[in-house]
């Protein structure tokens, strides 16, 4: 059982706006300087990336556990584990950074809208550069926006048509960093403790979070969106829809990962 609200993390300049402006400018002056260098791709040595593409790939649910999939002799290509459609799902990546993961997902097929949103204006002019930089690829349906993930107005970032938001909600270590600031918010609480009833926000009714940290385990990761996120005023909740697998070690006896990945749907409350 998921404890009801895990530890708060001691904050770090890894939680201030400007140690990413910071790493953002270096890194947009590097690439300007050598477009083949695009800059970090966060959690690289666990291979999440990868990881999340497998996960989300149509049939796939070798990396994951209570999975919603399912399959059906009247269709004979496999459905997707939570009803996502490449062609046509929409998606927010919290946090872009240098917009990688979304260009992994366009590269994979994932054409439908895609939106990269960071509160560094610096992190979004990098992936702006990148995207340019890419003369041979068909991005158009990936785009940037400076947003603050906490406070920007919804209606900035909505999508069109959306039935109340997005299919698809990402988060690669953008909660990490929030939960290393020591800001409060109007409530008094450190702000990573709203974080969850803002992802329910932008999420449609069966829509998906993805959440990848490498702070917080997997059983803290559930406290935090499915445990203590209560449901909102239009009743609906986080619930836990699947988790990415990734190699573990034992140490002291206990087993762990240098990462975890979960995912939760956006839920109506019976």
């Amino acid at each position: 059982m998921a404890e009801s609200k895990p530890t708060h993390l001691e904050p770090s300049k890894l939680g201030t706006k400007a140690y990413w402006d910071a790493l953002y400018t270096t890194e947009l002056s590097t690439h300007a300087s050598d477009p083949t260098l695009e800059g970090t791709v966060w959690f690289d040595d666990s291979d999440a990336e990868a990881k999340i593409l497998s996960y989300l790939s149509p049939g796939s649910d070798s990396d994951s556990e209570h999975s919603s999939s399912s399959s059906s002799s009247s269709h004979p290509s496999p459905s997707h584990p939570h009803n996502l459609s490449p062609p046509t799902a929409s998606i927010l990546d919290l946090g872009c950074g240098n917009g990688s993961l979304l260009f992994s997902l366009r590269d994979d097929g994932w054409s439908g809208h895609l939106l990269g949103v960071d509160y560094s204006e610096q992190s979004v002019a990098l992936a702006k550069s990148i995207a340019a930089s890419r003369e041979n690829e068909d991005l158009k349906s990936v785009e940037f926006k400076v947003w603050d993930v906490l406070n920007g107005p919804l209606s900035d970032i909505l999508p069109p048509a959306s039935g109340g938001g997005w299919d698809l909600v990402l988060d690669k270590g953008t909660f990490d960093a929030v939960s290393l600031s020591s800001e409060t918010d109007s409530l008094g609480r450190r702000i990573n403790e709203g974080y969850g009833e803002r992802v329910l926000q932008l999420l449609k009714v069966g829509g998906i979070f993805l959440v990848t940290s490498c702070n917080w385990t997997e059983a803290e990761l559930q406290g935090w969106f499915e445990t203590s996120t209560a449901p909102n005023d239009e009743k609906t909740k986080l619930r836990m829809a699947g988790r990415i697998d990734y190699p573990s070690f034992s140490f002291g006896g206990v087993k762990g990962q240098t990462i975890s990945t979960l995912c939760f749907e956006k839920v109506v409350v019976e």
